[in-house]
């Protein structure tokens, strides 16, 4: 039996490059990265000094100061890029349409600034009490709640955490409910806050972060530049969308899931292959349609050639016309909402036929021999487009847009 096809029709997102979409989007065509120093005095021993930060931040212009004091940071994030997307989407709240929604979101840490600040009351201030909302605010569900709370959805809510694919994972079973009929929408995506001391620290102890900027690909790379935000879509069947007139970005025709079962750290080619050939498969498309891949991209010295390896062996000798970008280059990796902003990215790439850019481009490394869009972005019509996430701990997803206007 053919199942559902899977619209996207609103978008939603908060990170360095911008507090919205269009924001966010005018700089990814720009091609500017939003990388930027630290501004806390704590951090200035630190090995690396910048990060993808969400600059000018002010979270009473979004929520009322009682609700502040309940949402950390990355809660924070989450809904305002869901009230994005819905208010993008044009949904109308039916009670109907509340109890037959679902919320599925990733994060890899959760609360992460809160649990800093009140480990350092008890550990360094030996202080008796920590805030009474220190557990509401810590638990990586606290913005799949928040959202669920806000639209008064009663269906599905949920959280995946998978490290670094933890939002390409929470899209592509959100895609998996949805054709099964166990919702009949979807508020999908993923939000992070990492950047917190406790969490950098623990950053430079891995020895992977890059002292100034991330160069994808580059033989020069030296590693990740950490960032933050949230990225939220809304998905609903494709027969609905056209039947209430809705604007779709593009149809979220499949999700390929693998694990590599190798190494907690180090990545390996087969497992990002059969994550590229699931969502291919799964999505009904042929080799030759996809038009661009926004990568994982992470700018390490393992994941780039892994990845650039594990894209050559999917598509053979059609690699080398393929488009790939590593939009990290100019947002940074937020982690579990890292597929997310990617996401998200990818579908305005292929409405606007724009293809964003790696950033800070210098020379290739020998083993990334792809088209890797350097430092300006492109113009090109996408019928079909990947997304990357691949995880620490093996974990990969990826997920593949169809143009419905092609």
């Amino acid at each position: 039996m053919p199942h559902r096809r899977i619209a996207v029709t609103g978008l939603g997102v908060i990170c360095s490059l911008g507090h919205n979409v269009p924001e966010t989007w005018e700089a990814l065509r720009a091609g500017r990265p939003a990388i930027t120093p630290f501004e806390s005095p704590e951090l200035a021993k630190l090995r690396f000094q910048n990060a993808a930060r969400v600059c000018n931040f002010d979270p009473a212009a979004h929520f009322p100061l009682t609700v502040v004091d309940h949402l950390d940071r990355f809660a924070q994030f989450a809904l305002i890029a869901a009230r994005e997307a819905a208010q993008d989407a044009g949904i109308s709240w039916t009670p109907e349409l509340r109890q037959r929604a679902a919320v599925i979101t990733g994060s890899s840490i959760g609360g992460q600034s809160t649990q800093d600040v009140q480990f350092w009351d008890v550990y360094h201030l030996g202080r008796e009490r920590v805030h009474p909302l220190t557990i509401p605010r810590t638990m990586p569900n606290a913005g799949a709640s928040q959202i669920s709370m806000e639209f008064g959805i009663t269906g599905p809510v949920f959280t995946l955490s998978t490290a670094c694919s933890s939002s390409n994972h929470a899209i592509g079973v959100a895609l998996q409910l949805l054709r099964g009929g166990g919702a009949d929408l979807a508020v999908a995506g993923g939000s992070e806050a990492p950047l917190s001391f406790g969490m950098l620290k623990a950053w430079e102890a891995m020895r992977v972060v890059s002292p100034d900027v991330c160069r994808p690909f580059c033989r020069d790379r030296k590693g990740i530049i950490l960032g933050e935000g949230a990225g939220m879509m809304i998905l609903e069947p494709l027969d609905a969308a056209l039947t209430r007139g809705a604007h779709i970005y593009a149809e979220l025709a499949g999700a390929g899931m693998s694990s590599d079962a190798a190494h907690i750290t180090q990545p390996t080619v087969d497992g990002p292959v059969r994550a590229i050939r699931g969502a291919i498969a799964d999505g009904g498309l042929q080799l030759e349609q996809v038009g661009y891949i926004n990568a994982h991209g992470t700018g390490t010295p393992g994941n780039d050639p892994a990845e650039t390896r594990a894209i050559r062996e999917v598509f053979g000798p059609l690699a080398d016309r393929i488009p790939v970008s590593s939009t990290k280059s100019m947002h940074g990796h937020a982690l579990g909402a890292a597929g997310a902003i990617e996401a998200v990215a990818t579908l305005l790439a292929m409405r606007d036929g724009v293809l964003p850019p790696t950033a800070n481009f210098t020379e290739a490394d020998p083993a990334c021999d792809l088209d890797y869009i350097p430092n300006v972005a492109r113009s090109a019509r996408i019928e079909a487009a990947l997304s990357n996430s691949f995880a620490f701990g093996g974990l990969n997803a990826v997920l593949a847009f169809r143009s419905v206007n092609f």
